[in-house]
């Protein structure tokens, strides 16, 4: 007893809670409250679009049929206003090059040809002005015409000596150049002012008018895409309509339901867009050797860029948009009218 009294039994003490062991506060549970939901709805979309990856493995000939359609559909409006955006180029470069012909009359000789020259290239609105002697132009002429022989047959030279002006400014085309070319007209000893800018006036007004037959086309065929697209998603829907009652009667949404025809539709999309850029880089250089040969025969070192990567990648974002968009035409009301039984 004495020593239970000198040694008694101690009791635990309670232990306090420390900082660690504290509650945790409102804001560790608002952090946790907003980041759960955003990770299900992320982990619901990626879900979805496995789902969507694995129906069109699935289906491999329908969905390959459906992608080549795309892309021929997508490859040729989209072609056509590469190639004419090239065209135009050349046709910008050809202006550039734009020059008026000054003809002179059979009596100006040499030293008067001269001074008119020197006359023409001190006006404000000429950038430069070139003498082509009648002597050098006939030289020329035997070597490449290939009738030297008959040429020095002739008692005279029937060249005229020609200036070939390049004005300051083309703004305006052909007309903006016409009171340059009367006032070129009216100088002593000139025979004919030529403007060498009517036939590419006449390119640029038959590519305006290629480009609004292809912004006609590309509405026929972004129609007809859409098209084809409700079709197929609708064929998906009716197919796995025992599927869709199912998941409405356990409660699923029609969100729920929805999403993965809607990644359907941008995965064909995708693949279509990819397919018809890959197809316009293969068509565009299969036709540059031509143009290149096209080109040498007007001494001319014109060659199609190639495809652009910029309208390459609006090239494939717009294929997914519009199967999304079609997808989503497709399932608005199909999914509504499946209800479970």
């Amino acid at each position: 007893m004495a020593e239970n009294k000198r040694n008694p039994v101690k009791r635990p003490e309670k232990r306090q809670k420390g900082p660690a062991q504290k509650a945790p506060k409102g804001a560790a549970r608002s952090q946790n409250d907003w980041r759960n939901p955003v990770r299900g709805w992320l982990g619901s979309h990626r879900d979805s679009a496995v789902q969507a990856a694995i129906r069109v493995l699935r289906q491999p000939l329908s969905s390959a049929m459906t992608v080549l359609v795309m892309t021929i559909v997508l490859a040729l409006p989209m072609g056509l206003g590469v190639l004419i955006g090239q065209v135009e180029r050349l046709g910008v470069n050809w202006q550039g090059a734009a020059q008026l012909s000054v003809y002179l009359e059979d009596q100006v000789d040499a030293a008067a040809a001269d001074v008119l020259r020197a006359d023409i290239a001190s006006l404000e609105e000429v950038r430069e002005a070139r003498l082509l002697d009648k002597e050098l132009a006939l030289v020329e002429f035997q070597q490449h015409s290939g009738m030297g022989d008959a040429l020095q047959q002739l008692a005279y030279n029937p060249l005229p000596s020609v200036i070939v002006v390049t004005p300051s400014s083309i703004e305006g085309g052909a007309s903006a150049l016409e009171p340059l070319r009367d006032r070129l007209a009216a100088l002593e000893g000139v025979d004919l002012v030529q403007i060498d800018l009517l036939w590419v006036e006449r390119l640029t007004a038959i590519l305006a008018m290629m480009e609004r037959f292809t912004g006609g086309l590309a509405i026929l065929l972004v129609s007809a895409l859409l098209l084809v697209m409700i079709n197929t998603i609708r064929l998906a829907i009716e197919s796995r309509r025992e599927e869709i009652q199912v998941i409405k009667l356990v409660g699923g949404t029609d969100a729920f339901v929805r999403r993965p025809f809607l990644y359907i539709g941008v995965l064909y999309g995708l693949l279509a867009g990819v397919l018809a850029w890959a197809l316009l880089i293969g068509g565009l250089a299969w036709l540059n050797s031509t143009v290149r040969d096209v080109a040498a025969l007007y001494q001319s070192g014109f060659e199609l860029a190639g495809m652009p990567a910029a309208d390459g990648l609006l090239l494939v974002i717009g294929a997914m948009l519009l199967g999304l968009v079609g997808a989503w035409l497709a399932v608005g009301k199909h999914i509504r009218d499946i209800e479970p039984q």
